[in-house]
């Protein structure tokens, strides 16, 4: 499956789904979740929350709320208890869960963000190869558009280079 490399605020694309870089608490707090949560305008908190604790990797999906989405995707790529960190597997699986819930629910669109880059601490070049080759390997029932996104503009070089790196394997 292939996929776009985007910057940008999350919280401001239209997709079928956003997908949020959560803890296994699923508590919306500041970065990806924060902004979702703030644009979100509604119980979006409290609906993930009631969902968790979830697995390390695991997922847990809320409506949108007022995003311009029909629904977010929490993909738990650090533990919100201990040390915070996200781990290379944790990263795979949240992203792997995060596009077989998408297809589940008949996603045609979706948004990911550097799932474990973030406050959680992993290194974004790194992050960034381990999603997307599992968007590379992935093979979509209904999900046509994966679009990664960075907050950040100096990011965007970062992800790009890691991206044709991952097209040219």
């Amino acid at each position: 499956m292939d996929f776009k490399i985007i910057q940008g605020n999350i919280a401001e694309q239209t997709a079928d789904c956003l997908v949020n870089a959560a803890g296994t608490s699923l508590a919306m707090g500041s970065g990806v979740a924060g902004a979702l949560r703030e644009a979100a305008n509604g119980p979006i908190n409290e609906e993930a929350m009631e969902q968790g604790p979830v697995p390390l990797g695991g997922v847990a999906v809320t409506p949108a709320f007022e995003l311009p989405a029909n629904w977010v995707i929490h993909a738990a790529a650090m533990p919100h208890f201990a040390d915070g960190r996200a781990t290379e597997e944790s990263i795979r699986e949240a992203t792997r869960n995060a596009l077989e819930t998408a297809d589940e629910l008949g996603c045609r669109s979706m948004v990911i963000p550097p799932l474990g880059c973030g406050v959680a601490g992993f290194d974004l070049a790194t992050g960034a190869r381990l999603i997307l080759e599992e968007i590379a390997r992935y093979q979509p029932r209904s999900l046509a558009e994966v679009r990664f996104i960075v907050y950040r503009p100096e990011d965007q070089q970062t992800v790009e280079t890691v991206a044709r790196q991952v097209r040219e394997a």
